[in-house]
C-alpha cells in the first residue's frame, strides 16, 4: 500500500492522535545491555493481548466455536476460504490462510525475481535507472557498477533531472563520478558484475545489499510517488495473468453483485526488520467500491485498521504469511498501517515457508524471507 512512513506523523497533534498512540504501542523498541564488555541490543516485550489473531479465530470456528464479539464470519457461496469481517468496519474483509504454502513460495519468488524487473519501477530506479536481474546478481554475489556512457550531443552529460540533495543520505556514499538518473530514459546505466569480470568502472554496491534495500516495486499502471497519482504515460507490463487470476478470485467477497474485479495496477511493499508503514489512506483509485486486494508474505506483522479520522482508535490484528485482506467501500476511507513486523525466530512464523525454500537455488530467498515481509496490493485503477 502506498502512503507515508513514520516521518509524516512526526510532531504536533499527530503525536497525540489515537492512531499514533497505537503505533507506539506496537512499534519495535530496542534497549541496550552490556554483557562481557559487548553491547547487545535487546528487544522489548510487546503486549499483544489486545491484538486479534484470525488464525486462532479460524481454529476455534473449525472446532465449533463462535467468533469473538464484533467479529462476523461471512457466508460466501462458491468461495474456497473462510472470510471474517468487523461489524463496525464495513468493507473490510480478512481471509486467514488464503494461500497455501506452495502459493506463498511462488509469489515470494515472483516478488523478488520478476516484479522489480524493468519496465516496472522500484525505489532504486531514480538513483540507478532500470536494474535487470537483481535477484540473480544477489545469488551470485555480484556488484553494481556504472556503465561508461558516451557524452550526449554537444559534449554535455546525459541530462539528469535529480540532484544528489534529492537522494538524501544515500548520495554521500556514491562515487564522485556518479550522475543522477534521468527517469525519462529507458537505457540502463548500471550493470551487475562479478569477480573476474571486466568492470566498466568502480563498483558501487553489492547486489545483495540492493536486494535488502528494495522497498517497493510497481506493476501494471505505474504509480508516481511524487504526485501521488498513476502515470499512464510510463512504460509498463501488464500484471501477470496468474496474479490477475488470484486477485479476481480473492476479491469476490468484496465485489458488488454481478461485477468482476479488474486488476490494473499493483504496488509491492518490501519490509525489512525495523520497517513500518505509517497510517495512511489508499485513495488514488477512481472507484472506491472496488477492493484493494492485499496479500501478505513472509514474517508476521501487526496491522492497524483505524477509522475515517486519526482520532478513531484503531483495531489491531496479526497478519501472517498467506493471509489476504480486502478493503472496499467505506473501508477505503479508513486509516491503516503496519507499525511492526516480527523477524525473530520465535515470532516470525515463517518456518513452513522457509522449509519449502531450502534448496540450493533458494538459499538467497530463504535468508531474505526469514527476516522480511512482502505485501502485494492489487488495485482496479479506473
Amino acid at each position: 500500500m502506498y502512503g507515508g512512513g513514520a516521518g509524516d506523523l512526526a510532531g504536533g497533534d499527530s503525536e497525540r492522535t489515537a492512531f499514533r498512540k497505537a503505533e507506539k504501542v506496537y512499534k519495535l523498541y530496542k534497549s541496550s545491555a552490556r554483557r562481557s564488555r559487548q553491547k547487545q541490543s535487546l528487544l522489548r516485550q510487546t503486549d499483544l493481548s489486545g491484538v486479534v489473531d484470525f488464525a486462532a479465530v479460524l481454529d476455534d470456528f473449525h472446532l465449533g466455536g463462535d467468533p469473538p464479539p464484533g467479529i462476523i464470519r461471512l457466508r460466501c457461496s462458491d468461495f474456497p476460504a473462510s472470510v471474517f469481517c468487523f461489524g463496525d468496519r464495513p468493507g473490510f474483509f480478512f481471509i486467514p490462510g488464503a494461500l497455501s504454502v506452495e502459493e506463498q513460495c511462488r509469489w515470494v519468488r515472483e516478488s523478488l525475481a520478476a516484479f522489480p524487473e524493468p519496465p516496472n519501477r522500484t525505489n532504486h530506479t531514480t538513483i540507478y535507472g532500470p536494474l535487470c536481474g537483481l535477484l540473480d546478481a544477489a545469488r551470485r554475489n555480484k556488484f553494481l557498477a556504472e556503465i561508461e556512457a558516451p557524452p550526449a550531443e554537444g559534449g554535455a552529460s546525459p541530462g539528469p533531472i535529480h540532484s544528489p540533495d534529492e537522494l538524501g543520505a544515500g548520495a554521500a556514499r556514491l562515487p564522485g563520478s556518479w550522475r543522477p538518473w534521468n527517469v525519462d530514459s529507458t537505457a540502463p546505466r548500471h550493470s551487475f558484475v562479478g569477480d573476474g569480470e571486466g568492470r566498466p568502472c568502480e563498483p558501487l554496491l553489492p547486489a545483495l545489499s540492493l536486494l535488502r534495500k528494495l522497498r517497493w516495486s510497481t506493476l501494471g499502471f505505474q504509480f508516481d510517488w511524487s504526485k501521488r497519482s498513476y502515470d499512464v504515460s510510463l512504460p509498463r507490463n501488464e500484471i501477470p495473468p496468474a496474479l490477475c487470476s488470484l486477485a479476481k478470485k480473492m476479491a469476490a467477497p468484496a465485489m458488488p453483485p454481478g461485477e468482476e474485479f479488474r486488476p490494473e495496477a499493483a504496488i509491492v511493499n518490501y519490509f525489512g526488520p525495523s520497517d513500518m508503514l505509517g497510517g495512511h489512506l489508499d485513495d488514488m483509485e477512481a472507484d472506491w467500491s472496488k477492493p484493494i486486494v492485499s496479500i501478505s508474505l513472509g514474517c508476521k506483522a501487526v496491522f492497524l485498521l483505524g477509522g475515517k479520522s486519526r482520532e478513531d482508535p484503531p483495531l489491531a490484528m496479526l497478519l501472517r504469511s498467506g493471509d489476504v485482506v480486502l478493503m472496499a467501500g467505506e473501508a477505503r476511507e479508513c486509516f491503516h498501517g503496519v507499525p511492526r513486523i516480527f523477524t525473530d525466530a520465535e515470532n516470525a512464523d515463517v518456518s513452513s515457508l522457509a522449509s519449502l525454500l531450502s534448496g540450493e537455488d533458494d538459499r538467497c530467498l530463504n535468508d531474505y524471507i526469514r527476516t522480511s515481509r512482502v505485501n502485494i496490493n492489487i488495485r482496479q485503477v479506473f
